[in-house]
C-alpha cells in the first residue's frame, strides 16, 4: 500500500497524542542532568526546518551522542526532515509535535531550540523545569522581561545553557579577542557591525484556512492569538512583531554579540536608532534598513547597519565585524581573522579550518560543530560555555533596547546594571509582551 504523508509520519514517530492547551509544565526535573565523561548524551531538536538541521549535522558529529527526537508543529516539514535525517544522519529520530510532552521524555539529556522567537524563552525555561540542558537559537527571547526570566531560571535550575552565537567558538575569533586583550590594536574603541541582504517583499497576507498538516494552536503557543495567514509560514513570521523582532535580532545579534565580546563591555549607557521601512508596502512590520549606535563609557561604542533589503555598496560580503583600536584595526567574520595597521596594511590573515556558512537561513559549518563540542564538554566535564546565557543574554538585551529605541524615535539612556531605560515610563510599557491565556512563562 503506498503510504501516505501521514502514514509516513505515523510510523517514524510515537504517535502524536491531542494537545491540551494550558499551563506550561511544572518543575518536573527527571532528566539525567549529571553525566560523566563517557555517558551518551541524548539529545532532541525543536523546530526542524532550517537551523534544526544545522543542529542535528553538528551533534551527529559528536562522540557519543544521538538524537532521539524531532519536534515539530508542521507535518510536512516533519516528513521532509525525516527523509534528510535518513540521508545525512542514517536513521529517523522519533517524532514529537507537543514540545511539553518532548521534555517530559526522561531519556532526553538536552534539547536544541530552533523554533520560531516567541517560543525561544518559555521553551527553555521548559527544559530546564524539566531537568534539561539547552542549547537555544538566538535571540533567547523575544522581549526584556523574558531574558531577564531565562537568566534567574538557568540560575535557579543549574542547567547548562547555551545560546546559538556560534562565531564564540570560532577559533580565529577567540585568538583575535586574546590578541585584543594583549593590546595588539592598542585601547579597542569601537566595534562596527553589519548585515547586508536583499530580501524580496511578503506581500500583504490573506486569512486562508489553516493547513491540514500544520497544527496553528501550538505553532502560536504564547503568543496572543492571530488568524492565519497564508505569507506568515514557515519563515516571515520573522517580519512580524507578534511572533518575531525583527534583523536587528534575526542577525544582527550575531556581529553585534562579537563587537561587545571584543571591547569587553555589558550594557551601554545609551541607545540611539535611525531608520525605516523603505522598500515595499507589505505586512512587513518592522524597519528594513537600521542603523543603531550603543554608546559606552570612554566614548567607546557600537554600531550596526542592517540592511534587510538593498544591498550594502561599496559592495562588502554579506556580514562581518570591524574593531577599530588606536594602533591597529581588525575584522572578523566567521571564518577569519585579518589585522590591519592604522594605514591600511594587512599584517596578517588567519582562517578557520574549515568553512561556515554566513547567509543563509541555515548558517551551517563548523562552528555549530564546536559550539555543540563546548556545550557538551560543559555538560560532561564542568568546563565553561563559550556563549554561556548570564552572559548571551546581555547582547540578546541590546538587541531588544535597539528595536525600543527606533520606535521611540529618540535616544535611550539605559541602567547599566539592568538594561531598564532611564525616566521613560511609555518606553518602559513595552518592557513585557502579552501572553495567551495560560501560557505566560514563569519559574
Amino acid at each position: 500500500m503506498k503510504n501516505t504523508r501521514r502514514n509516513f509520519i505515523k510510523k517514524t514517530s510515537l504517535g502524536t497524542a491531542s494537545v491540551v492547551v494550558g499551563a506550561l509544565s511544572p518543575n518536573f526535573m527527571i532528566g539525567r542532568n549529571i553525566l560523566g565523561a563517557n555517558d551518551r548524551i541524548n539529545c532532541a531538536i525543536a523546530g526542524v526546518r532550517s537551523r534544526g538541521k544545522a543542529h542535528a549535522a553538528a551533534i551527529h558529529l559528536q562522540k557519543n551522542a544521538n538524537i532521539v527526537y524531532s519536534c515539530d508543529v508542521d507535518d510536512e516539514i516533519i516528513e521532509e526532515h525525516n527523509l534528510w535525517s535518513k540521508k545525512n544522519l542514517g536513521y529517523i529520530p522519533k517524532v514529537e509535535k507537543d514540545f511539553r510532552k518532548l521534555v517530559e521524555n526522561k531519556d532526553i539529556d538536552a534539547i536544541f531550540i530552533a523554533s520560531p522567537e516567541h517560543w525561544h524563552a518559555p521553551m527553555a525555561i521548559m527544559a530546564m523545569q524539566a531537568g534539561k540542558h539547552v542549547y537555544l537559537e538566538k535571540p533567547c527571547s523575544h522581549n526584556p522581561h523574558e531574558n531577564d526570566l531565562l537568566v534567574a531560571a538557568q540560575k535557579k535550575y543549574g542547567l547548562k545553557v547555551q545560546m546559538g552565537n556560534q562565531q564564540r567558538s570560532a577559533v580565529t575569533t577567540i585568538q583575535a579577542i586574546s590578541d585584543i586583550r594583549n593590546g595588539i590594536i592598542g585601547e579597542a574603541y569601537k566595534g562596527e557591525a553589519y548585515y547586508s541582504n536583499n530580501r524580496g517583499s511578503i506581500g500583504i497576507g490573506k486569512e486562508i484556512p489553516v493547513p491540514e498538516t500544520l497544527d496553528w494552536e501550538l505553532w502560536q503557543g504564547p503568543a496572543p492569538r492571530k488568524n492565519y495567514k497564508d505569507n506568515i509560514h514557515p519563515y516571515n513570521w520573522h517580519w512580524f512583531r507578534n511572533w518575531g523582532t525583527g534583523e536587528v535580532h534575526n542577525n544582527g545579534t550575531h556581529e553585534i554579540d562579537i563587537c561587545r565580546w571584543a571591547l569587553n563591555e555589558e550594557l551601554p549607557e545609551s541607545v540611539t536608532s535611525v531608520g525605516g521601512k523603505y522598500t515595499f508596502q507589505d505586512d512587513w512590520e518592522f524597519v528594513d534598513n537600521q542603523q543603531v549606535t550603543f554608546q559606552y563609557p570612554k566614548n567607546k561604542f557600537i554600531s550596526w547597519t542592517g540592511h534587510s533589503r538593498g544591498l550594502i555598496q561599496p559592495k562588502r560580503p554579506g556580514r562581518g565585524v570591524t574593531i577599530y583600536g588606536s594602533k591597529g584595526v581588525i575584522q572578523l567574520d566567521r571564518n577569519f581573522y585579518k589585522l590591519f595597521d592604522l594605514g591600511g596594511n594587512l599584517i596578517k590573515s588567519v582562517f578557520e579550518n574549515a568553512v561556515s556558512q554566513t547567509t543563509d537561513t541555515r548558517g551551517q559549518g563548523q562552528l555549530d560543530v564546536n559550539h555543540v563540542e563546548n556545550l557538551f564538554n560543559a555538560i560532561r566535564e564542568e568546563k565553561s560555555l563559550n556563549a554561556e546565557i548570564k552572559d548571551a543574554s546581555i547582547s540578546t538585551m541590546l538587541c531588544h533596547l535597539a528595536n525600543m529605541a527606533q520606535d521611540a524615535g529618540e535616544t535611550l539612556h539605559i541602567d547599566r546594571k539592568s538594561g531598564k531605560v532611564l525616566n521613560n515610563a511609555m518606553v518602559m510599557k513595552n518592557w513585557k509582551r502579552e501572553y495567551a491565556m495560560g501560557w505566560e512563562p514563569k519559574i
